[in-house]
């Protein structure tokens, strides 16, 4: 492993994500039941017409970027709610689509996609966890299919095609963390510094950190670069092109009840203000606002169907490039 001059997630953040994770209430800490919501929220019946969700660069872009998160897509039972918190928190727009009874809303930030929010409502007595989906970038969704479940993965959802958007798939890592593969139809987004409103970080928070890159590694061909870490924790950067793209964390105890996840972070300007409007939207906060080593504060909050994300703040002088 190399040392990179690069940001990562402090373990206080995983510490008590995981908590959050652990905890009674509206969280299930069922690894099935998450998977049973992700996978049934997004595999669409037999026979149904694919969504018509936009492309993800307009113009094309031109540029891949394999290995790097390009989406994200939020499973919750309450369309409308969640648009009404992301809109008023983050100042994103909707245009919705319906198929059939699939109801699902792209997120825009200006005139660019930054999210997509499928419906899926849970039936009365049901524990599912609204959660975050991250996709990666690919260029043959197929053939990087075979490779994780080659290496261990579970596959959620066979690739299929969606007109505009590209070619995807819906995997579990062997560890459980759920993840998806895509290869973007209009190409990727340039590797540009995230503005406000965008998703500027996604972090893995697994039970064998080592295993786990490795295993990413071996989809995405990642350079792995290892960071000082407290005792019994490992901290780990996945980077290509020389640009960090992920980061991967251990989990801080081996409490069987929490779980492998990948959790993805929105930049803000300012995330004590963020967190006070995520609580008067009515979300709650996992991890309260606290300077990271990278200099700007982060924060865990959970949307009011209770799907966790993360909040940064990103210092305008720091960078994503890692030193060899």
């Amino acid at each position: 492993m190399q040392e990179a001059a690069c940001t990562r997630l402090g373990p206080e953040v995983v510490r008590r994500t995981n908590r959050w994770f652990r905890r009674g209430g509206r969280i299930s800490t069922s690894l099935e039941l998450l998977l049973a919501a992700l996978t049934l929220a997004w595999v669409l019946p037999a026979g149904a017409a694919p969504l018509q969700v936009p492309a993800l660069e307009t113009p094309e872009s031109g540029e891949h970027h394999v290995g790097k998160v390009i989406f994200v897509e939020l499973v919750t039972p309450r369309l409308a709610e969640a648009e009404q918190f992301y809109g008023a928190l983050l100042g994103w727009t909707f245009r919705e689509i319906t198929t059939g009874s699939n109801r699902y809303a792209t997120a825009f930030l200006g005139d660019q996609p930054v999210a997509g929010l499928y419906e899926k409502p849970f039936g009365g007595g049901e524990r599912r966890q609204p959660a975050w989906l991250t996709f990666f970038a690919v260029s043959d969704v197929d053939g990087a299919k075979r490779t994780a479940a080659g290496a261990g993965a579970k596959v959620l959802s066979e690739p299929h095609n969606l007109p505009d958007r590209g070619r995807e798939a819906v995997l579990a890592d062997p560890q459980g963390a759920v993840f998806a593969l895509l290869a973007s139809k209009s190409g990727d987004p340039p590797d540009d510094l995230a503005l406000p409103g965008e998703w500027i970080w996604s972090s893995l928070i697994t039970s064998d950190a080592d295993a786990d890159a490795g295993f990413y590694q071996s989809i995405f061909d990642y350079e792995v670069y290892e960071l000082p870490a407290e005792a019994g924790a490992t901290h780990l950067i996945l980077a290509t092109d020389n640009y960090a793209r992920a980061s991967v964390n251990s989990l801080p105890s081996k409490d069987s009840r929490i779980r492998p996840h990948w959790l993805d972070y929105v930049r803000v300007d300012d995330a004590l203000n963020a967190v006070a409007k995520v609580v008067a939207l009515g979300g709650q906060v996992v991890v309260e606002p606290h300077v990271d080593r990278h200099g700007g504060r982060i924060a865990v909050v959970a949307d009011p169907s209770g799907a966790p994300f993360g909040l940064m703040e990103w210092p305008a002088a720091e960078t994503k490039e890692v030193s060899q």
